[in-house]
């Protein structure tokens, strides 16, 4: 039976790189798979993942009109697997018809993305993937200033943490960090580089 699943973690904590792990074993096997990620994150170019490793794949950009259900059924009818990064930029539309692929088309979906901004307030797009999800899964990865699990993403701009501003900056290792708890209110600004 086919299910929804949210991958979530910090900043750094490979969520890009089982994306791209789950494709190759599908693809593997010859069963087709569809790797879609938002249209807002343009590091890599629009329409690609990338993760910081170096391995990169194309991908079907998402954007605020594209209607995912009917993309996934126009386009593959033998499809295996749905796989989405990114997921955080999703809008709440993008994910009922998530649910939607799972409940009528029975194609499994599997999201990856952060759950919290760094203000440390949900995404749209986890929120909702929060509130629909078959399956919730943490994905962890460790402090950039100590070994305790990362919970947060900690932004940075002229070498000073930020805490207010617009939600929305794409960004990699210059921009934000993962951090636990206490380094987010108290990061250890002599160890940043």
């Amino acid at each position: 039976m086919a299910q929804l699943f949210f991958h979530y973690g910090a900043m750094n904590s490979g969520k890009t790189i089982d994306i791209l792990k789950v494709a190759h074993n599908y693809e593997e096997q010859h069963k087709k798979v569809i790797i879609m990620t938002s249209g807002l994150d343009t590091r890599d170019g629009v329409g690609y993942v990338s993760s910081r490793i170096g391995l990169r794949r194309q991908a079907q950009p998402i954007f605020a009109k594209t209607n995912v259900y009917q993309f996934v059924k126009q386009s593959a009818p033998d499809v295996a697997c749905i796989l989405i990064d990114e997921a955080q930029f999703l809008q709440k539309h993008h994910v009922v018809e998530l649910a939607s692929i799972v409940d009528e088309l029975n194609i499994p979906v599997m999201t990856y993305g952060l759950k919290n901004d760094f203000r440390n307030e949900l995404f749209e797009g986890s929120k909702y993937l929060l509130l629909y999800s078959d399956k919730i899964v943490e994905i962890k990865t460790i402090c950039w200033f100590c070994n305790k699990k990362a919970l947060m993403n900690l932004r940075f701009a002229n070498g000073k943490p930020v805490y207010h501003g617009e939600q929305v900056k794409i960004g990699g290792n210059e921009a934000y960090y993962p951090v636990c708890r206490k380094h987010y209110f108290h990061p250890l600004l002599d160890r940043l580089k």
